[in-house]
């Protein structure tokens, strides 16, 4: 097979990551709207919410299993089949959730099915991360790893964008009954066709160059697990704390923002939609900025600098939201994903400097899944019980003790750990 351009490259780690993370994200936004009133009826309000947020941060929990199965297929046998595998699971549990009958018609056997399929989601997205990263990387020039790194952090805006316009036609073309009827179920069975144009686009290339030659130089471990913790488990923790903020910027305005302008505020559905739409916008516009940023500056001053803002934006939430004004609510979003992209696009490449190339696959995919773990997993889901006990300001609070934690971990991580050559 001949070695594909960088072009090719660059489009299949970003179609994969767009693809996995709209399967992700179409979970979430169903989370916030629709899952607690088909799956927990049994309820109150309230608490269908609640059970439904949990059930949304139970693929968090999956995910760093998927980061060390995948990983270790990966770190064994090579990125390109392996990122295949994992885009497949994914895309196979989101298609049976958008087919899954809900508790009126399966009772108890509705909701715990839906677990294990949402379990399925996060196994299949742990793999996914870290090997597109890697395919970008790998293959990248030294003086554009930053560069190619984004691509695959390019991945998710899109992958939300197309998720929130998705929702917000459903939302616009169908009535609140047909929505949670049968509405929400389209984005997940239409995944299908998406899975579809990934696997293709991935089945036609090459392995990583990195990789091939610490095959023919037979450098790579029998175990990469046991030897990624023994030797580098100090850059899978410091990369964890790292990765909290960007994902605790994400899942807090899209999925607890979401659920609380809607219910709370009761802001109409398609209107908070839209300036969601409008907001990734800005982590889009994000995330080269700020790639282009890490090669010439690099990666660290890049991230230290977005996680600094984040800290501050943290006192803004309570007043923003809280003020009930669309274009106030607007701004906090805009704002909150701007940085996120600015404190995501720089990980494509970072991360996987801290690992070398025997281990890479399974280190920066388990720093990128325990960082997911502890930023957005239940983060929805605390924001909730927090709004409950004592306000937006302690919501706000918990963006900005997240953002301090990053900012600390990236301060004690080296500028380039490994080579990748």
């Amino acid at each position: 097979m001949t070695t594909p351009s960088l072009k090719h490259i660059a489009f299949a780690s970003f179609i994969g990551t767009a693809i996995e993370f709209y399967d992700f994200y179409i979970y979430a936004m169903a989370a916030a709207l629709v899952i607690g009133q088909v799956f927990f009826p049994a309820s109150d309000p309230a608490m269908q919410s609640l059970n439904a947020l949990l059930t949304f941060g139970l693929a968090f929990i999956a995910r760093p299993l998927g980061a060390l199965l995948f990983g270790h297929f990966g770190d064994r046998i090579g990125r390109k089949s392996t990122l295949a595998a994992s885009l497949l699971v994914m895309g196979a549990s989101t298609f049976l959730i958008g087919l899954l009958p809900g508790y009126a018609s399966w009772g108890s056997w509705a909701p715990l099915l839906l677990c294990l399929l949402r379990f399925g989601q996060g196994i299949g997205l742990g793999g996914e991360w870290a090997g597109a990263a890697l395919l970008a990387t790998e293959y990248a020039p030294a003086h554009k790893r930053g560069w190619y790194g984004m691509f695959p952090q390019l991945g998710p805006s899109i992958g939300f964008l197309l998720a929130t316009l998705t929702f917000l036609g459903l939302s616009l073309g169908l009535s609140e009954a047909q929505f949670a009827l049968w509405g929400w179920r389209v984005p997940f069975v239409i995944s299908a066709a998406l899975v579809m144009v990934g696997l293709y686009v991935r089945f036609k290339l090459a392995e990583t160059p990195a990789f091939s030659q610490a095959r023919s130089q037979q450098h790579l471990h029998r175990w990469p697990l046991k030897a990624v913790l023994c030797q580098h488990g100090r850059a899978i923790l410091l990369g964890a704390l790292a990765m909290g903020v960007c994902y605790h910027l994400f899942y807090t305005a899209t999925v607890f923002c979401l659920s609380y302008g809607t219910q709370t505020l009761h802001i109409a559905q398609p209107q908070f939609l839209a300036m969601l739409c409008i907001a990734v916008i800005g982590m889009a516009l994000a995330t080269p900025f700020a790639a282009a940023l890490a090669d010439r500056y690099g990666s660290r001053p890049v991230l230290m600098t977005g996680q600094i803002l984040a800290l501050l934006l943290g006192f803004m939430l309570a007043p923003l939201i809280g003020s009930g004004q669309l274009w106030l609510i607007a701004l906090f979003l805009f704002l909150a994903l701007f940085l996120m992209g600015i404190t995501f696009a720089p990980m494509g490449a970072f991360l996987p400097a801290q690992f070398p190339v025997a281990v890479r696959y399974t280190g920066a995919g388990l720093s990128y899944q325990f960082g997911g773990i502890l930023g957005a997993s239940f983060a929805p889901a605390v924001a909730q019980f927090l709004v409950q006990q004592g306000g937006l300001a302690w919501v706000g609070g918990y963006m900005s003790l997240m953002a301090l934690v990053s900012v600390l971990a990236v301060w004690k991580m080296p500028a380039s750990a490994a080579q990748y050559d």
